[in-house]
């Protein structure tokens, strides 16, 4: 398993455990749902409930009007002084009125984070199954006009200095049919008209390689790996060649298949030389 596989697993896993908790918490169902009253010592809750009504059920909606009665004492019991007693009258009123309790925010402010979460969560499954296949990385981009691209790699002493194809993350380099053919990549479709296709992503860390034009290669300023002109290992901790894509010739057009990269072991020769003058790697240290 892969750890494109793996991560995915686990972002499906933990996107589950959080839809099941905020399910528990908006409709209150769970293991250990239990009365927290019978958790209480029975001395305590006795104490609390002759202090406060707080254990006393909800009340219905309503307004409250206090009224105060008089009432007299029997004759001859009177002792001058007046009994108040006190009476609860209840008042119904619309939902208007009354306005959203707290439990009601609470409640709705929950299932509105949880339908938010699910959504995204959704998206992002969505994006991740079935990714952009037209007009960005990841599918087939036109590099333009062939002819066009060998004008722009060769210069006038004799260099060469690669076009960079943003769209396909990837250097478009030369490669003539001399070392097509002493290349370990002479059989498979990665090379279309002498030019080839080459993954800016240094396959040690993941870094951007930059060109280095004194030694016309690829060299990696994060630790140090060293390609040449067409991604083939030369030195450093990288384990492989620069990787590279399919690439065809299509009306004159230099096509570029980014869906599918591909990777190869280091080469047990190199078909291009490398170094053809002094590393730019070098040359920083030196400074």
């Amino acid at each position: 398993m892969s750890i494109v596989q793996l991560s995915f697993a686990a972002f499906t896993a933990v996107g589950l455990l959080s839809i099941i908790g905020i399910v528990v918490i908006v409709t209150g169902r769970g293991p250990k749902n239990l009365n927290w009253k019978k958790n209480v010592d029975k001395k305590a809750l006795k104490e609390d409930k002759s202090q406060t009504n707080f254990l006393e059920p909800d009340l219905p909606k309503g307004e409250t009007e206090t009224v105060v009665d008089e009432i007299e004492e029997p004759a001859g019991e009177s002792d001058g002084a007046v009994k108040l007693e006190e009476k609860v009258i209840y008042e119904e009123i619309s939902e208007e009125e009354a306005g959203v309790t707290r439990r009601q925010f609470l409640t709705k402010a929950l299932r509105i984070s949880f339908g938010a979460f699910a959504g995204i969560q959704a998206i992002s499954w969505l994006g991740f199954l079935w990714p952009k296949v037209s007009g960005g990385f990841g599918s087939k981009i036109d590099a333009g006009s062939i002819e066009e691209i060998k004008d722009q790699l060769f210069q006038a002493d004799g260099s060469v200095i690669p076009a960079f194809i943003p769209s396909a993350r990837a250097y478009v380099l030369p490669l003539d049919q001399t070392a097509a053919a002493n290349s370990q990549f002479s059989s498979g479709s990665t090379v279309a008209d002498g030019l080839v296709a080459v993954y800016q992503r240094c396959v040690h860390l993941g870094c951007r390689v930059p060109w280095c034009n004194s030694s016309q290669g690829f060299e990696c300023p994060c630790h140090g790996s060293k390609y040449n002109m067409v991604g083939e290992y030369f030195a450093g901790p990288a384990p492989r060649n620069l990787d590279r894509f399919n690439v065809s010739n299509v009306n004159g057009r230099f096509i570029i298949d980014t869906g599918t990269i591909i990777e190869s072991p280091r080469a047990p020769g190199m078909s291009v030389k490398y170094p053809q003058g002094l590393s730019c790697i070098a040359l920083t240290t030196e400074e």
